[in-house]
């Protein structure tokens, strides 16, 4: 009987061992993976993590075997910069410190369109005694939080698109729709994750077409215990609503304007009101608002747009009038921007 062979044994487990990274993404409280939760908190509780102010960078791969692991490092500038210089369409090679790393966790909570070359097709670990359940991307057989705030991220990164569908009515406030709403044509969603394999970011739903380009292999930790999120998906098609879906699709409108008024008087947790600088002339902000059972997205200068779990795949513009202004300026100095 031929011998086992101690240093390709090695070589096998040293294999299994290290991760080949694919793409990477942010948990700060400016800026997170919406599909995790409705503010920086229930995000990081999600991964199991504590929400420290200072964030958390999250950095996708395959070990050795094609296993699928999410490590969970600390050096968020390290991270940040990676993304930023994968979004410019500049090679970065991503490796983090080992004493950065935090967790190791199984699984993937987004949908990662790479894979590494020479290794199997992704796949989740091999479960060991006492590990936690592997993370997974939204399924698209429901709605519910998770795909009406990720429908909401889609609004915002096509804001122009969704915009044109509505026109200006200075008369029409908090639960009245603006006229000329059309049906809008929309992709399924998934969460906007800048890759070394894809360095300009595909547009939601979008495939990466060119070939995986993963960075770097580094140990990957032991696993650490931690929540799975919630299984959700953004919608498979999606509509400016006309107010015919429902008696008074507004009503819920109404009482998501009247919780962010309350924002302004209570703060909520942090990341649940985010304000980012979306590049145009003029300094142009987009505002993302979560609570429970309902997303916002505006410009703070402009219109908004809701979107509620109980209107799967509705997205209900509320047009400028007259209170919707200080609120949404109210709401744009108080929200946690990216530093």
């Amino acid at each position: 009987m031929a011998g086992t062979d101690p240093i390709a044994e090695a070589e096998a487990d040293g294999a299994a061992d290290a991760l080949f990274v694919l793409t990477a993404a942010l948990l700060t409280p400016a800026r997170f993976p919406s599909v995790l939760g409705d503010d920086y908190p229930a995000a990081c509780a999600a991964l199991g993590l504590q929400p420290y102010v200072e964030g958390y960078g999250l950095v996708f791969g395959q070990d050795g075997l094609g296993a699928r692991w999410t490590v969970v490092v600390d050096d968020v500038s390290l991270v940040a910069v990676a993304i930023s210089s994968w979004d410019c369409g500049m090679a970065y090679d991503l490796s983090p410190d080992e004493a950065s790393v935090v967790a190791g966790l199984p699984g993937w909570p987004l949908e990662v369109v790479t894979r590494a070359p020479g290794v199997p097709a992704p796949h989740d670990p091999e479960p060991e005694e006492g590990d936690p359940a592997p993370l997974a991307p939204p399924s698209g057989d429901v709605w519910g939080p998770a795909q009406r705030r990720i429908g909401a991220d889609e609004v915002a990164l096509q804001w122009s698109a969704w915009r044109s569908q509505v026109t200006d009515d200075a008369s029409s406030d908090a639960g009245t729709p603006a006229p000329s709403a059309a049906a809008v044509a929309s992709r399924p969603a998934t969460p906007a994750v800048a890759s070394p394999a894809t360095p300009s970011a595909p547009s939601p739903g979008t495939p990466a077409e060119a070939e995986p380009r993963p960075t770097t292999w580094f140990d990957r930790p032991s696993p650490r215990k931690a929540a799975p999120p919630a299984t959700a998906v953004p919608p498979a098609g999606g509509t400016v609503s006309t107010g015919s879906a429902a008696a008074d699709p507004y009503a819920g409108v109404r009482r998501a304007l009247e919780e962010l008024r309350g924002y302004l008087e209570e703060p909520p947790p942090i990341g649940r009101v985010r304000s980012t600088d979306t590049g145009a002339d003029g300094g142009a902000r987009t505002l993302r608002a979560d609570g429970p059972g309902w997303s916002l997205v505006a410009r703070p200068d402009d219109m908004a747009f809701v979107l509620l779990d109980e209107l799967p795949r509705e997205v209900l513009p509320v047009a400028r009038g007259p209170r919707l202004p200080a609120l949404l300026e109210g709401l744009d100095a108080m929200a946690v921007r990216p530093s």
